[in-house]
């Protein structure tokens, strides 16, 4: 399988595309029940698969709501964290010494938009084709395929590609998703990581038609990463692939396991992937009103990566 990249800062990744890390487990797995606890994941087969293509037309996909998480701060953490040093209402300075900015980007095939629908409203977030045995795998954000500790995503859709309206590669509905059990059962936002499985497409896989990236998972933390998106809310208008270039630091708060890079993309940027080392290795998860400019996502992990075993064979 090849992988496309943007013409800017992404070549450096095919090079490493058939890295180890990215290898399907050769384990077979259960039958996917409706909505199994099934070793620390949740699987769900979503509703109105059959009709989520029609059902999403291009005006429908523009007045997509943002599926953004906003987490609430903990001022207290943060001074306990800097003892004796007084703490200014959102100015954590161990995240913003860097400056964000993020880059309107060229379609990359296989990073698009991701729209479904949740407790009646229609909602757009970001996704990443990933390679996979059944290559039919997109990864995105928990939050993107489940409420947290709630209701599942139905009408779930991947428009690689997307710029404007346009869908070079169409529509590709989802036919499974899968998300860690600590964040479907209980919103826990460390774990805000999904895969969704797609239904083939005019007969041929997802991959062969949009390429794929590869996968890793306990990778040091700390890293420089590369992060894309659809972010929608303001100034943005999700209509264009946006980026961010940043090195990964701690929550400033220490009450999640996640890192946080600069970047100023909003809302519609979630389930946007992360890369380093030539591989995903996060994607774009919520951020803190107390912390400006910042992107958090999730640390992939055995959880997340047991979530992706799932959804890969």
């Amino acid at each position: 399988m090849t992988t496309h990249v943007t013409r800017a800062r992404l070549g450096a990744l095919a090079a490493l595309m058939a890295a180890a890390l990215l290898s399907a487990p050769a384990t077979a797995t259960a039958a996917p029940s409706q909505n199994g606890l099934e070793n620390g994941i949740e699987r769900h087969v979503p509703a109105h698969a059959v009709s989520a293509a029609e059902y999403w037309t291009e005006e429908r996909m523009r007045s997509a709501i943002p599926a953004d998480v906003l987490v609430a701060d903990n001022a207290r953490a943060a001074k306990n964290a800097n003892p004796g040093k007084p703490v200014e209402a959102g100015q954590p300075q161990r995240i913003q010494a860097q400056k964000p900015s993020a880059t309107r980007y060229s379609p990359v095939s296989h990073i698009g938009k991701v729209f479904f629908t949740l407790n009646g409203g229609n909602y757009v977030c970001s996704g990443n084709a990933v390679s996979s045995a059944n290559e039919l795998t997109v990864s995105t954000a928990g939050h993107c395929v489940n409420e947290g500790g709630g209701a599942y995503a139905s009408r779930w859709i991947f428009v690689p590609a997307y710029e404007n309206g346009r869908a070079p590669y169409g529509q590709w509905t989802a036919t499974e998703l899968i998300t860690t059990s600590a964040w479907a059962n209980s919103g826990d936002i460390s774990y805000d990581g999904a895969f969704a499985v797609m239904a083939p497409l005019n007969g041929r896989t997802l991959s062969d038609t949009v390429g794929a990236t590869g996968v890793g998972f306990n990778l040091s933390r700390g890293l420089a990463y590369e992060a894309f998106g659809y972010p929608a809310a303001r100034p943005f208008n999700g209509e264009t692939l946006q980026g961010c270039t940043g090195t990964a630091k701690p929550d400033p708060y220490n009450q999640t396991l996640s890192q946080g890079i600069p970047c100023d993309m909003t809302g519609g940027s979630s389930g946007g992937p992360w890369f380093t080392q030539g591989l995903q290795n996060s994607v774009n998860s919520f951020g803190y009103s107390g912390v400006r400019n910042t992107m958090f996502g999730p640390y992939f992990g055995t959880a997340i990566q047991q979530a992706y075993q799932a959804a890969a064979n």
